[in-house]
């Protein structure tokens, strides 16, 4: 399956395991300048922005061993970019998590890491 294939189904697992929590997902594959937010939710009066990783068996490794320091970094300064372009939004808090997709064909097993960052 090629990557990009494999991303959005991934984020698209992700999505509706998030969903079928008690999460809105307010925002899918938002872009700027300086990177990507693969899913932005509400939790109650929480935002959420949700790093997705998948990965279809293990040769490459557990997803989540790509959420690395750098990336995270990248993660904390997108979240003021996006709310300076959504300024309608507002949270009582705001917190980074990570879900891991494992693809095994037909069956996905979804991990949610809440607080990575």
């Amino acid at each position: 399956m090629r990557t990009v294939t494999l991303g959005a189904r991934g984020e698209a697992i992700a999505a509706d395991w998030l969903e079928r929590h008690g999460y809105v997902i307010v925002d899918r594959n938002w872009r700027c300048a300086r990177g990507e937010l693969d899913i932005v939710a509400r939790c109650a009066d929480d935002l959420v922005f949700v790093e997705v990783k998948t990965r279809a068996g293990a040769s490459t490794g557990h997803p989540l061993e790509a959420v690395t320091p750098q990336k995270l970094t990248r993660l904390r300064r997108l979240v003021p970019a996006w709310f300076a372009a959504h300024p309608d939004h507002s949270a009582r808090a705001i917190r980074i998590d990570a879900i891991a997709v494992h693809v095994m064909g037909d069956r996905s097993v979804v991990e949610h890491v809440e607080a990575v960052a």
